[in-house]
């Protein structure tokens, strides 16, 4: 089984208990296996993504989703970490300045969309919209449903138009995101990490866990589909998503552009 196959979500029958949260069946035992085959998978994921910015034909998008501590800077770091920044870009979604809540909330999203050759990853993402805003109560059930709606809409529109989109759930556990935050708050080193709006979050896990269960189940599609990545060991974590970006990337068929040669000197002076 491959691991898009694996990780899949499943569409309408999602459910979340399906993916323990520290599964690393069919993953090498020892962590320092796990690191060097992400190392060597990184590499291709390297070569591909040249290709790519070369070739300037297809567009690639990357969501990362997940609680607090769950690993999205740290799968962008360790991922792709052999990646060339030339075509490659992190856009992480903080709370809406004035100038976007003015807006409707998909804007500043199709602002930042990958253009042709780029890799974008987003670190947290369009989902917000839908996530922590019914959690907290800011949008009721009928405003959840219409986003959920355009959201899938506008995730086709993108596909259509050349742009391949790669959605996972960093699935970190309960009791892992507590051990995270401790250490936070233990290693002075990690201090500026902690914010104490973490633990009111962490207050809401149920509603959090209840929330991501229906939306992942209502916007898995084929043409963007969720894959739910176990989270609790970080070099599994890491493994699993680079071999599910490279079976994508690979489906790309890519190649270097052909160019006409005919006119060039066999040898610079």
């Amino acid at each position: 089984m491959s691991f898009t196959e694996k990780y899949r979500a499943g569409g309408k029958k999602f459910k979340l208990a399906d993916f323990p949260a520290g599964d690393k069946s069919g993953l090498p035992d020892s962590k320092e296996a796990r690191k060097l085959a992400t190392e060597a998978l990184s590499a291709e994921l390297d070569q591909l993504q040249d290709i790519l910015y070369a070739q300037a034909k297809h567009r690639f998008l990357v969501v990362l989703q997940g609680m607090d501590t769950s690993g999205k800077d740290g799968t962008i770091r360790t991922v792709f970490r052999a990646a060339d920044p030339l075509g490659m870009r992190v856009q992480a979604f903080k709370a809406p300045s004035e100038a976007e809540r003015a807006r409707d909330y998909l804007w500043r999203v199709h602002m930042v969309m990958p253009q042709s050759g780029e890799i974008v990853i987003f670190n947290r993402s369009h989902y917000e919209d839908v996530l922590v805003t019914r959690v907290r109560g800011w949008i009721d059930e009928a405003e959840q449903a219409r986003r959920i709606r355009q959201i899938n809409d506008f995730e086709r529109m993108l596909t259509e138009t050349g742009t391949t989109i790669v959605k996972i759930f960093l699935n970190i556990s309960n009791e892992a995101q507590r051990e995270r935050l401790q250490e936070r708050l233990d290693n002075p080193e990690k201090h500026w990490k902690f914010n104490p709006g973490d633990l009111e979050d962490r207050k809401l896990w149920p509603q959090f866990m209840q929330t991501y269960q229906q939306v992942i189940a209502a916007t898995d599609t084929d043409h963007a589909p969720w894959y739910i990545v176990p989270a609790d060991s970080k070099s599994g974590r890491s493994l699993i998503i680079v071999n599910i970006l490279l079976e994508h990337l690979r489906k790309l068929h890519l190649a270097y552009p052909e160019v006409d040669t005919s006119g060039w000197p066999q040898q610079i002076e």
